[in-house]
Formats: C-alpha cells, sequence, structure tokens
C-alpha cells in the first residue's frame, strides 16, 4: 500500500507542467466584485490555459460570483481569491460548482475559499429535529469525473449545501491539506468521496460537516467506473454528525485494500464504519491508529453513537447482498455512547474481523435517548432498533478475533449490559480481553 501510493504521488508531480503560463482571470474580464457573475470570464481563463497547458490564477483579495465551472486538463486552477457560489439555479449548467470529465494532470491548489452558502438552499431551520430543511435543488461543490493524475492541495471550501469533493471513477489522486468547514447542521454537505476510485491517498485534511466526513462509496452508475481500491488515508482531523471515516452506504461494486491511519475523530455519530447494503464484495479493510468521539444526536441524524460499526444488511428484501470480510481494526482508542458493532445478516455473514488494541470507555452524556441500533438505509430489519448497549455486539459474524482490547463503562444511563455479547456468531477469539466496570472521567470534545 505504501509503495503504491509514494508511486501516486509521484506521478501526480512528473505529469503536471511546472513552469506553464499564468492565466489571471481579471485578464479575461472577471471582475472579483462578489456581485457580478464572473462565470464566463473565468471559464474563458480556463479554455485558454487548457490550450497550452497553464495555470489560471483566481488572485486573492477579491470574491468572484460563480456558477457551473468546467475544469480541463493540464491546467493548475489555481486559487488564492474567494469564489462565491450562486444562489440562482438559472445560472447553472451542471449539478456542482467545479467539474470536470475525462480530465488528466488537473490540479485544483491554492490557499483560497469556495463558499457554498448553503442557508440559501435551505428553507427553514426544524428546530425539534435540530437541522435545516434543503430546497428541491441545491450544487455539489465538486463533481470531478473520471480524472488521472488528479492534485488538490490547501484549498478550503465551507459552507457547502450538498456533498462536497466528490470524485468519480477518478485515478491517481492526491488531496492533501484540504480544510472543508460546512456547517454541521445541514444534512448531506459530504466532506471527501472518492466514489469508484483507485489509487488515491487523502491526507493532512481537517474536515467539519454535517454528514460523512471521508467516505469511500461505489454508488450506482449508467457507465462503468470500475472499482474502489487502494485507498489510503491519513492524519486527517475530523468532526462530523455523522461517521467519521466510513466506506459505504452505497456499495454496487467491489471495494478493497482500503487504510484509515493517524486520524482523529473530534466527534461523530460512528467513529469508524462499514455499512454494506448492495451487491458489491467489501474486502481487505484496515483502520489503526484512531482516536474517536461518538456520540447520539437527534433523531433524523444517522447513526445512534456507536463506536465502530460494520454491518452488512440487505438494502431491500430484493437485494442480492455481497460479502464483506477481511477487516483489521488496530490501535484504536475512543469514548462513545454506543457499541462496537460487526452484524451480519443470515444470507451474508460478515467474515474475519481482528480488533487488537482496541479499547473503547462508554459513557451517556448527551440529552438524547439510547438503547438505540441504527441499520438504516433497509427495509429488511428494522430502521431504528431498540437494543441495550454491549461493548462489543456480534451478530452473523464468523472468525472474530478480540486481542488485547478492552471496554470501560462509565457512569451513565442504565442501558449498558454486556462486554461482549455473540448471536449467531462462529469462531469468536478472545485473547488478553478486559471487562471494567469501573468509572472513567470523559475526554473534553
Amino acid at each position: 500500500m505504501k509503495q503504491i501510493i509514494i508511486l501516486v504521488s509521484v506521478l501526480l508531480v512528473l505529469n503536471v507542467p511546472v513552469s506553464a503560463k499564468t492565466f489571471n482571470v481579471l485578464d479575461f474580464g472577471a471582475k472579483g466584485n462578489g456581485a457580478t457573475l464572473d462565470t464566463a470570464a473565468i471559464q474563458n481563463a480556463i479554455d485558454a490555459a487548457a490550450a497550452d497547458g497553464g495555470q489560471v490564477l483566481v488572485p486573492r483579495q477579491k470574491t468572484f460570483l460563480v456558477s457551473t465551472l468546467n475544469l480541463k486538463g493540464r491546467i493548475d486552477f489555481h486559487l488564492e481569491g474567494t469564489l462565491l457560489v450562486s444562489t440562482n439555479q438559472s445560472d447553472y449548467s451542471g449539478e456542482g460548482v467545479l467539474l470536470a470529465s475525462n480530465t488528466p494532470n488537473l490540479k485544483i491548489t491554492g490557499s483560497g475559499k469556495i463558499l457554498g452558502r448553503s442557508l440559501a438552499f435551505m428553507t427553514s431551520y426544524d428546530a425539534t429535529n435540530e437541522w435545516w430543511l434543503f430546497k428541491e435543488w441545491r450544487p455539489k461543490m465538486f463533481v470531478l469525473t473520471g480524472c488521472t493524475n488528479l492534485f488538490v492541495r490547501d484549498i478550503t471550501f465551507a459552507d457547502a449545501p450538498f456533498w462536497g469533493l466528490h470524485m468519480l471513477g477518478c485515478e491517481n489522486v492526491l488531496v492533501d491539506n484540504v480544510t472543508v468547514d460546512n456547517r454541521l447542521d445541514v444534512p448531506n454537505n459530504d466532506g471527501i468521496d472518492p466514489d469508484h476510485c483507485r489509487n488515491v491517498e487523502i491526507k493532512n485534511c481537517h474536515v467539519t460537516c454535517g454528514d460523512d466526513a471521508i467516505v469511500i462509496k461505489s454508488t450506482r452508475q449508467t457507465n462503468d467506473f470500475g472499482e474502489c481500491a487502494h485507498i489510503h488515508v491519513h492524519d486527517c482531523v475530523i468532526r462530523t454528525q455523522d461517521a467519521g471515516l466510513k466506506i459505504g452506504t452505497e456499495t454496487t461494486g467491489k471495494i478493497h485494500d482500503i487504510w484509515f491511519e493517524r486520524c482523529k475523530i473530534i466527534s461523530s455519530s460512528r467513529g469508524l464504519c462499514i455499512q454494506l447494503r448492495d451487491e458489491g464484495e467489501v474486502s481487505k479493510i484496515t483502520f489503526s491508529d484512531i482516536k474517536f468521539v461518538s456520540r447520539y444526536h437527534s433523531d433524523p441524524w444517522w447513526g445512534r453513537g456507536e463506536a465502530i460499526s460494520f454491518t452488512a444488511i440487505p438494502r431491500t428484501p430484493t437485494t442480492k447482498l455481497g460479502k464483506l470480510y477481511d477487516v483489521t481494526v488496530e490501535n484504536i482508542s475512543g469514548v462513545a455512547e454506543n457499541s462496537i458493532r460487526v452484524n451480519g445478516t443470515e444470507n451474508s455473514r460478515i467474515e474475519k474481523v481482528c480488533f487488537n488494541n482496541v479499547r473503547v470507555k462508554f459513557n451517556r452524556w448527551t440529552k438524547y435517548a439510547g438503547g438505540l441500533y441504527d441499520n438504516r438505509p433497509t427495509k429488511v430489519l428494522a430502521p431504528i432498533e431498540l437494543h441495550a448497549t454491549d461493548g462489543f455486539n456480534l451478530r452473523y459474524a464468523d472468525k472474530v478475533t478480540l486481542e488485547n482490547c478492552s471496554v470501560a463503562w462509565g457512569g451513565g444511563a442504565g442501558v449498558f449490559k454486556n462486554s461482549v455479547a455473540a448471536e449467531n456468531a462462529i469462531g469468536l477469539k478472545l485473547v488478553n480481553f478486559k471487562g471494567d466496570t469501573t468509572t472513567h472521567p470523559l475526554p473534553e470534545e
């Protein structure tokens, strides 16, 4: 894995021009006053740069009102100023703000910002459920499709109304030092989404969002974008109201050789998560050297404070569910309001999951109802299941190993039950497992 990632980084640096001409968007008529729509002028600069392989400069101390921009291959889209997202749907020619299709050697760099103005795409705030209700249409921040040798570094995007950095069918990707600063109370504003992507490194990123922070998917598509494989996520800091590090829920194709390492999840509704809901096969997954906090949120939000949640549950009664197997979880520590779950089903048993040096303290500290598991999305099982909080809860899971693991109970509400509960599980192995009933203080969020 490490050798593959190093090779990707080198290819990205070598394949993008480093001494190309600069195309300043102001020279193409962009105003940068935050009120005049500058889409056409910036697009002209992009097209001119693509012809020669150059840098498109969006200069600092300027704010450019934009809608859909179609990025091209062999350019460095260098953002130093601010892109302000238009709130007028008729200004858009695509489903998002920064788009690219089948572009080789694209760089998106700079210390500038893209502001998504999420609340302009909302109807009202639902105080009972503690989230914003969205309008029928809202743009994605990025839709980068079929890109090879893609390089995204140093930029910030904030206040996204919908998905953030969505990469579909891309190969040889480096995402480095990107900041995502979305609202925690806006739904569906994912941070970084590699979807059917291969040879990807995501590192040194800071992600704040209401939905999944860094999530690997294989969505259902009319075109064949291939499997999702050889992805390394490391040294990132995350705050979310959904899953911190996740695979799924969309799992229509193979997902394998994925490595999450050295990340800190400040807050989440599930720390580590794999959700198999479709016909794809998920295997060779590693989570290592990660610290997390996972907690309950208001009812509509996804997840119920599960520390770790690996589930293989059919999306519908007719779903031919794939397989989830060969998962390693090592050197993990955290505080959570709910269980570590490994939950397969009768026709799709989860196999070969190894927990090594996993230490979790369980407590209750939020005001929301506890004793619940979140099975969504599914029409086969209860979406929200009443269930006491076990440390490890294993169902339809075979060859699970708990080695040098520990469970500690805090002084929260009385929903805690077993340190380990196994139902219809074959080949469970415990080595130096510790269950502790001592009350422990919680870390500051």
